[in-house]
């Protein structure tokens, strides 16, 4: 069986993540995309929020780990938030990217990411 997606992309955090002093003084914003594998089916047969992933809830609580403690990967932040991800009981698998528009690379560029995916073992 096929697992369905709840896709959350574009959720804009600001955080103090990385290895530069000035970076963790001065903060930067972090955008983050979190599309989770579940089966939406319980949910739509009884039209039961409390049956899929409330999906303003998990925004709030991915905003939380990006505005929350520092660290100096982006690979840390993205498995924190697959981490957070994991937590509902709904979700069995999550792919987690963080985007670092504002990274500090001496040359021009559009992105930088860090794509992770995680499932319940």
């Amino acid at each position: 069986m096929s697992l369905d997606r709840i896709e959350l992309r574009g959720l804009r955090a600001r955080g103090r993540h990385g290895c530069l002093p000035a970076e963790r003084e001065l903060g930067q914003e972090f955008v983050v995309d979190a599309v989770l594998g579940l089966d939406t089916r319980p949910a739509a047969a009884g039209d039961d929020l409390s049956r899929t992933v409330d999906y303003g809830s998990l925004a709030g609580r991915l905003v939380a780990v990006v505005e929350g403690e520092p660290v100096n990967l982006i690979e840390t932040l993205a498995d924190r938030l697959a981490i957070e991800c994991l937590e509902d009981p709904a979700v069995s698998e999550v792919e987690i990217t963080v985007h670092k528009p504002s990274a500090p690379v001496p040359h021009p560029f559009t992105d930088v990411a860090v794509k992770i995916r995680r499932s319940r073992p």
